[in-house]
């Protein structure tokens, strides 16, 4: 990605200031950072681009399974758990290749900024060929989903997955052997040859505690915290995770983490649906994070986290589409309020404001990078507009913009998505990625005829 080199001014509307809707907002930029921002700017400065309706800051999807977006439609015949939706996603493991793969997820990615998302966290584990040979380049895999990006316009966190057993004490399966590195040294050796870039990130994963012996998360740990990089876990998704961890250690996964060192400010928890009060806490005085996905969870009926007691004890809250049942970050924030509604039957959980923190500001902060999520000088110039004007948002006053962009907007409200200070949407359309459904088409077609 390279940032708009010339000095340019964006006229907002009206935009979402963190705590308020300003209108009239004139952001100035240059070499792709917001240079200033000047409030009370009534009309259109000479030459300004006009962005119409409310801008907030570029979003971010912190945990995502690219290729999962094949699945959309075929998982939701018939009946089963997460554990036979599984067996199925698998089925489009095996076919992937680095070429198939570059192809989806540029489109998925081309997807994410229609909706608004400037920034990926990628949790990325399918590294080798079926059988677990792996390709000439042994990040072959990785550099598709960095490219990828890059031809989409947005930024990523390629979340280098280690997945060494398919459960506690077991090799991986046939399927999953592409997945494995064989041990966490080998898995920190390969990423170590991971190379950023100025549009991408490279953060570690640990696919989850029945995936990465307990003897090897320390080295998935350490390679993370000697990087600074960011350090993605599925955490206690499911229930029978949580039994199985108990019968082999004694322990639920959030205290095998912690005897481990994995948790603490950088480190990431996606899910956390089951949790005791003492997994809770743990998570809270670390200051681990917690990445929700509301529409995959209730997708997979996989249940509905403690998101509110999370936060109360200091777990920082972000949003991710994972599984892209749907892409829409505005849906997965409106969905985590709304769940905490039906659960506890009560109102008002979150404001809005702090909603649109987690799908920006935090989401960009677990995935690496604290100088993009808000619009201020001296940040990253990434922001998306969403409109005040469609069936959705018509009626409510521009004051109530970020109430509105929560609580009614979707994805096909976004009019505009700028990254590093250049259009990558641009009312409405892809400005990088012409025709994305037909892309999308082509690509998940690819898939089936592999």
């Amino acid at each position: 990605m390279t940032p708009t080199q010339r000095t340019r001014t964006y006229w907002l509307e009206h935009a979402w200031l963190g705590t308020h809707v300003e209108p009239g907002v004139a952001v100035e930029v240059s070499d792709g950072r917001i240079t200033a921002v000047r409030t009370g700017v009534d009309a259109p400065p000479p030459g300004a681009e006009i962005l119409r309706g409310l801008t907030l800051p570029g979003l971010a999807n912190a945990h995502s399974h690219a290729f999962h977006r094949a699945l959309r439609g075929t998982v939701q015949v018939g009946s089963g758990t997460f554990w036979t939706w599984r067996e199925v996603m698998y089925s489009v493991a095996d076919r992937l290749t680095p070429q198939t793969y570059h192809q989806l997820a540029r489109a998925v990615y081309a997807e994410m900024a229609l909706a608004g998302i400037t920034a990926v966290g990628e949790f990325h584990y399918v590294h080798h060929a079926p059988g677990g040979t792996p390709y000439a380049d042994p990040n072959a895999m990785g550099e598709a989903l960095i490219e990828a990006a890059a031809e989409a316009g947005i930024r990523i966190t390629l979340l280098d997955t280690a997945y060494l057993s398919s459960g506690f004490g077991q090799a991986p399966n046939a399927r999953q052997l592409r997945f494995s590195d064989g041990d966490a040294d080998a898995w920190a050796e390969r990423c170590s040859l991971l190379k950023e870039r100025d549009h991408a990130r490279i953060g570690a994963a640990i696919h989850s505690v029945r995936a990465v012996p307990a003897g090897q998360l320390a080295t998935v740990a350490r390679w993370a915290q000697e990087r600074g990089a960011p350090l993605h876990v599925h955490l206690s998704e499911q229930t029978a995770e949580n039994d199985a961890c108990r019968e082999a250690h004694g322990r639920t996964p959030t205290q095998l983490l912690a005897e481990h060192g994995v948790l603490g400010e950088r480190t990431t928890g996606v899910h956390n649906t089951h949790l005791t009060d003492e997994d809770i806490a743990l998570l809270g005085r670390s200051r681990t994070g917690t990445c929700m996905c509301p529409t995959t969870e209730r997708d997979l009926a996989d249940g509905i986290g403690p998101a509110v007691a999370l936060q109360q004890a200091g777990s920082p809250l972000s949003l991710g589409s994972d599984s892209h049942a749907v892409i829409d970050l505005l849906e997965e924030a409106r969905a985590m309020e709304l769940n905490e509604r039906l659960r506890s039957r009560t109102r008002g959980h979150w404001t809005a404001a702090a909603l649109l923190r987690a799908a920006s500001a935090d989401g960009h902060a677990a995935l690496g990078r604290d100088d993009v999520g808000v619009l201020e000088t001296g940040k990253a110039a990434d922001f998306t507009t969403i409109a005040l004007d469609s069936v959705r948002t018509a009626g409510p006053l521009p004051r109530l913009g970020a109430e509105t962009a929560v609580f009614a907007a979707t994805a096909a409200d976004v009019r505009h998505t700028v990254v590093a200070g250049r259009h990558v949407v641009r009312d409405g359309a892809h400005t990088l990625v012409p025709d994305v459904p037909q892309a999308l088409a082509r690509a998940v077609e690819a898939l089936r005829s592999h």
